[in-house]
């Protein structure tokens, strides 16, 4: 099983401890890059379709909500990418 195939079954586990720095990578595998917005604010933007995905940076600490993730998850479903 490769990385890729990894990360996005720990992914749709929906894990408790699922890193920021781990949802950039899973979105970059599927072709989306990190637009810094305002604040902890941040899109993620597909390079060929613009298409949007916004969540907001976990601080202090480095691990997402679960909401965000199922949040992700959709967005990724609705695009055809899972």
């Amino acid at each position: 099983m490769s990385q890729k195939e990894k990360l996005i079954k720990r992914f749709l586990s929906f894990p408790s401890d699922f890193t920021y720095k781990e949802t950039v990578k899973l979105l970059g595998y599927f072709g989306y890059e990190e637009n810094n917005n305002d604040g902890s604010r941040r899109a993620f933007i597909h390079a060929q379709t613009l298409h949007i995905i916004k969540v907001h940076e976990p601080h202090p600490e480095n691990t997402m909500k679960k909401c965000y993730l199922r949040q992700i998850k959709e967005a990724l479903e609705m695009e055809g990418y899972l």
